[in-house]
């Protein structure tokens, strides 16, 4: 057992969760095939080892994802919170169908999450995006009615920007927004954090190891798909990153705990999500807790790798196309 830390509340409003938190996207093939033993054995060291947030989402592998996370925490439910998110549609065939976050379709979203996790309430629950057909008062306030009546604890948001979080906040408080923050992935800073301080919000930090290109991870699986993996911008990303990964061997540090270490030094109000797949992926990125970053160590990195460095968008262009956080 690691020994205790200290823990971070999600905005004013949230509950108090362990500094980092478990995602569990990748363990339904996101990144290339994964082993459910495994997936399981790993949701359950992390409870062991004090991580209390799981995120996850309800069409991941199309439910897979919420039922794996079931029979892991079956017996522990006092022990995690659940963070849900919802919306994406998807066919049989897993092809992308839109996105649906009216009022009914929320009911509808959460009724299904609740009986794959086996579970009375989620703890957070949040649209993946913004649906541009539906207002985000009316989603908001279709997730208060959840609140009210005990299906939901706490409302977050997804890959938002400052004037719809803002329009969501008069309508019920919000714990926090998830967004994806890295060492090479900084634009959250301008205006995205300043708005969360002034609401009294959290955040919630995916791709803190940006899909894997900070630790040298292969092109396979989802990441074909990413510009930052293809072609030359693959090759340039992969020459700027080998000097992080080498800074990192000099500290006696993997890229995973000098990524996670870097963000917590930089941002330590909020709380990074690892999408770790297996317990030694785990055991290693928690130990970035146990090696913390001193000032002079965050400018060193930030030097060394600079964001500008690294070529191609996080998404693809129609993917990003869909980011209200871009606008």
């Amino acid at each position: 057992m690691s020994p205790p830390h200290r823990t971070t509340q999600l905005g004013r409003t949230g509950p108090r969760v362990f500094p980092l938190a478990l995602g569990c996207m990748g363990m339904s093939g996101a990144y290339g095939p994964s082993d459910e033993s495994e997936s399981i054995a790993t949701i359950r060291e992390a409870i062991d080892r004090g991580v209390t947030l799981l995120d996850t989402a309800d069409f991941y592998a199309n439910g897979h994802n919420e039922l794996l996370i079931r029979r892991a925490i079956e017996g522990q439910r006092d022990k995690v919170q659940l963070s849900v998110k919802f919306g994406a549609m998807r066919g049989p065939d897993g092809a992308f169908l839109g996105f649906d976050a009216r009022p009914v379709a929320v009911k509808n979203f959460v009724t299904y999450s609740l009986r794959r996790l086996g579970v009375d309430y989620l703890d957070v629950y949040r649209p993946a995006r913004l649906d541009p057909d539906v207002p985000i008062e009316d989603t908001v306030g279709a997730i208060a009615e959840l609140v009210k009546g005990g299906y939901v604890r706490n409302i977050g948001l997804s890959e938002v920007g400052a004037e719809t979080i803002r329009r969501a906040a008069k309508v019920h408080p919000l714990s926090d927004l998830q967004i994806e923050y890295a060492l090479i992935t900084r634009q959250p800073e301008q205006t995205l954090f300043p708005t969360l301080a002034e609401l009294g919000m959290s955040a919630t930090l995916y791709g803190v190891l940006s899909r894997g290109l900070l630790t040298g991870a292969k092109a396979e699986g989802a990441r074909v798909h990413f510009p930052r993996f293809a072609g030359e911008a693959g090759q340039r990303n992969a020459v700027a990153v080998a000097r992080f990964q080498a800074y990192a061997a000099e500290r006696g540090m993997s890229p995973a705990q000098l990524s996670v270490a870097w963000v917590l030094a930089r941002q330590p109000s909020l709380v990074p999500v690892v999408g770790a797949r297996t317990r030694k992926q785990l055991l290693d990125v928690l130990g970035a807790l146990e090696k913390p970053l001193s000032s002079e160590d965050v400018a060193a990195v930030e030097a060394l790798l600079p964001a500008e460095a690294i070529s191609g968008t996080r998404y693809p262009e129609q993917q990003m196309k869909l980011l209200d956080s871009e606008r």
